[in-house]
């Protein structure tokens, strides 16, 4: 029996090729006591049959920057360990068959030249040199990365493995975890098998690297890891005289990618409707195959051999059917888990994992080490599943899609088609019955435009103008020249109270909340850093009591924020997330509304800007927030369930007078970006700086300790060193999404952090950071600015101040 210590500082669960990156940076930061269990043999689960396809360019900046850092890793482990990884840069391209395609690869391609990574457009012609055996007829366009490339995945993962033991990490393989122990919200160890051999190792952390068992090691230690094994199919040739190495090639429109490996081609697919495996993963498997089922994978088989003449008389060698993790979202689980304060998790990297793991195992090996995050990983911290996403029926729903949409068009407000329909609020038949496109977001049906009468009520995705392009700017117009109302219940609501609630809210927040009861404060919850964790609005109910309101994909982030910060406070934290329903009235006419329904006084001195009322609404309660984000006079209706129907049904009547017209939350982002009003989690990450975001306001460094006053002080003397700009394209015509590059002067000094189309000010619009190290805002500003279009370059017009009623006027009117 190998011998185990009694012992650990944290414990690893899983030694497939994450788990192994894991040890391996972590004893790299000098931690020692670093044990690995892994069930059966490293590599064993998924990593052992993986493609090895090693891309730089993933969705956003820092997905890339981990990428690139997985890449530079692996080209030097070998020096290192002794290990070959097999890893070489080959390049790789990925070519269009349609128009729209190519318009998703030039504008992902313009993304890379943000996040410094070299790409190139290519035309059909330029695809055919570089890739002599490809026919490309229908082929559109494509881009080619040089320094993209391939490996060895199995020996990837062990010269992880082996760099981690030359610096002291046990590595204990054929040893299954059996049980996890806990006491309160710490895991104290975990009980182990090793044939007829039992023990235990106490320890003062876990990390779930568990793979497609993710979910099952996550239940035994009491958190949430929605993850679903699907059937993953590849096709490897036999050897195909004179084929040299080729750059990778992807063709995603028709699911397939290609990559030589010794003279073959090896074929996989991401085909649009997958065949979902199991979440009780059998305890016997070890480097297991799944049955065959020529039949699923013979439509991609059949293009590819269109696409590629030389497999039509190549036989095939092997045929491949193996699991493979996915994520209810297609991004990878990472961080600590909220339920508990020492469960990490590394889990679910839905087939991008041998690309991913290096990355995501120095991130969150540094995230360990300094107890926050080393920059931000939003879109991969666990914290943003929700709970219902561990459900088995919904994650083995959502897997059918979820693998086929890697290869799909990625278009602006794609929604999700499968496992819908889980969390609605309780307008949702009324506004469904007026028209609403339902959208998706943390299992939330939400309105996202409304259709006209005789208008098909579905998306027809494009990158051009979508099929709502004229039903937004309508909504627009009401809520900018008239009335408008639409569904906020989806905005997590969490209510903090007790004794302590002011001193610990002066704690956690930014601003100052002790405040007159029925005062709401705009904030943001900081980190030491000064990076902004939280972007929220703090109402205070009673002397004891407030309600903060989060955006909807935070909330479970937001609470557990806080929870980690209660310390010796005397407070309760509870979720009301469904205790109420919220209507949005906003537009110059949202007074007259409310007095139409209500016998109470909302006039200013009654009820300023920035304060909350009690009221009566038709025949029942409410209670009515005067704020904004569309940057109009207007209030948020707060009302419990019980009564919600019966305020929206009063509302709705009575604004039949004002012409009233019901938006969707795709009015709402398209007016909040007109008025600067920054999105949490695209212009406000927990690495932007609160004084660099233009939120210094919301900052009261007048009051005792908070989280980050001294990072904010320190700022203060030390002088910005970017700026959030806001961006409108002075062309009419091309829009923006997110991620387009900001050229200053002719260079590229940043990208946009988001971006909607501007309809009442005539243009796309974007919120973007540059950099201003000892410049002047007037020197920031007297620049030349233009966006980076798919290629093509448009001038902007740049902004500190909104450009849509920079005073603030109109919602204090």
């Amino acid at each position: 029996m190998t011998d185990i210590p009694e012992r650990a500082r944290v414990v690893i669960i899983g030694g497939g090729v994450i788990g192994c990156s894991v040890a391996y940076h972590l004893t790299k930061l000098g931690w020692q006591d670093v044990v690995l269990l892994e069930r059966k043999q490293l590599t064993s689960g998924t990593t052992w049959h993986a493609a090895g396809l090693i891309a730089q360019l993933r969705a956003t900046a820092n997905m890339t920057k981990l990428a690139k850092y997985s890449q530079e890793l692996y080209g030097n482990l070998e020096e290192e360990t002794g290990v070959a990884t097999g890893f070489k840069r080959c390049g790789s391209i990925t070519v269009a068959l349609t128009d729209e395609r190519r318009e998703e690869l030039f504008r992902q391609a313009a993304m890379a030249r943000a996040f410094g990574v070299d790409v190139e457009e290519i035309s059909p012609g330029e695809v055919k040199q570089r890739y002599e055996h490809l026919n490309i007829d229908g082929v559109t366009g494509g881009v080619y990365l040089d320094k993209d490339g391939q490996g060895d995945p199995a020996n990837i993962a062990l010269a992880l493995a082996k760099g981690a033991r030359q610096r002291g990490a046990r590595v204990i393989e054929r040893t299954r975890v059996s049980g996890i122990r806990r006491e309160g919200r710490r895991v104290t160890g975990v009980d182990w098998e090793q044939g007829a051999e039992t023990g235990h190792i106490a320890c003062d952390m876990i990390v779930n690297c568990a793979g497609m068992w993710g979910h099952e090691v996550g239940r035994m230690a009491g958190v949430n890891v929605p993850l679903h094994a699907c059937e993953h199919f590849y096709i490897v040739s036999e050897p195909i005289a004179g084929l040299t190495q080729m750059p990778v090639l992807r063709v995603p429109d028709e699911c397939a990618y290609y990559k030589e490996d010794a003279g073959k081609i090896l074929l996989g697919a991401f085909e649009p409707v997958a065949k979902p495996w199991r979440l009780d993963i059998p305890d016997a498997f070890e480097f297991d195959q799944l049955p065959e089922d020529f039949d699923h994978f013979e439509p991609v088989l059949e293009a590819a051999v269109a696409r590629m003449p030389m497999l039509a008389d190549a036989g095939i060698h092997t045929f491949f059917n193996g699991p493979e993790s996915f994520t209810p979202d297609d991004a990878y689980h990472l961080g600590l888990a909220p339920e508990m304060d020492n469960v990490w998790v590394a889990a679910g990297f839905n087939s991008i994992g041998i690309q991913s793991a290096g990355g995501a195992g120095m991130a969150l090996a540094q995230w360990m080490e300094d107890g926050q995050k080393p920059f931000d990983l939003g879109d991969v911290d666990i914290t943003r599943m929700q709970p219902f996403q561990g459900n088995r029926r919904y994650l083995r729903e959502r897997s059918t899609e979820t693998l086929g949409l890697l290869y799909a068009d990625h278009f602006p407000y794609r929604q999700k088609a499968t496992a819908r329909g889980v969390r609605r609020t309780p307008f949702h038949r009324q506004l469904l019955e007026n028209g609403a496109v339902m959208g998706e977001l943390a299992g939330w049906e939400r309105a996202n435009w409304f259709a006209r009468p005789g208008q098909e009520p579905e998306y027809s995705y494009s990158w051009k103008r979508q099929n709502f392009f004229d039903n937004v700017a309508e909504e627009v117009r009401a809520v900018r020249t008239n009335l408008g109302m639409y569904d906020m219940s989806s905005f997590g609501k969490i209510r903090v109270e007790g004794r302590d609630a002011t001193a610990f809210m002066n704690h956690v927040g930014g601003g100052q909340y002790d405040v007159p009861v029925g005062k709401i404060v705009y904030t943001q919850f900081l980190n030491p850093t000064g990076g902004i964790e939280a972007d929220v609005t703090v109402t205070r109910l009673s002397e004891t009591a407030y309600l903060v309101v989060t955006p909807a994909a935070t909330r479970l982030a937001d609470e557990t924020w806080m929870r980690r910060h209660i310390g010796e406070f005397n407070v309760v934290i509870t979720d009301v997330t469904a205790g109420e329903g919220v209507l949005a009235v906003m537009g110059p006419k949202a007074r007259d509304l409310l007095q139409a329904v209500s016998p109470n006084d909302f006039s200013n001195a009654s009820n300023p800007f920035g304060t909350a009322q009690d009221i009566e609404l038709g025949l029942g309660l409410a209670r009515v927030h005067r704020v904004t984000y569309v940057g109009e006079l207007g209030w948020e209706v707060y009302v419990s369930a019980d009564m919600a129907a019966h305020a929206f049904e009063t509302l709705h009547a009575a604004g039949q007078e004002f012409g009233l017209k019901l938006c969707g939350m795709h009015m709402m982002d398209c007016a909040r970006i007109e008025k600067g009003f920054r999105h949490f989690g695209h212009d406000i990450t927990p690495e932007d700086h609160v004084l660099e975001a233009g939120l210094g306001f919301a900052v009261k460094t007048d009051k005792p300790d908070f989280i980050g006053r001294d990072a904010v002080l320190r700022k203060k003397d030390e002088g910005l060193s970017a700026r959030l700009l806001q961006f409108r394209l002075k062309d009419p015509e091309p829009l923006l999404y997110h991620n387009e590059p900001i050229l200053r002067d002719g260079k590229i000094v940043g990208y946009l952090s988001s971006g909607a189309y501007g309809h009442h000010l005539g243009g796309a619009m974007g919120l973007g950071y540059v950099p201003c190290r000892g410049e002047t805002a007037a020197q920031v500003l007297s620049s030349r600015y233009e966006i980076d279009v798919a290629g093509t370059r448009v001038a902007a017009e740049a902004s500190l101040k909104p450009m849509y009623d920079p005073a603030s006027e109109r919602v204090k009117v």
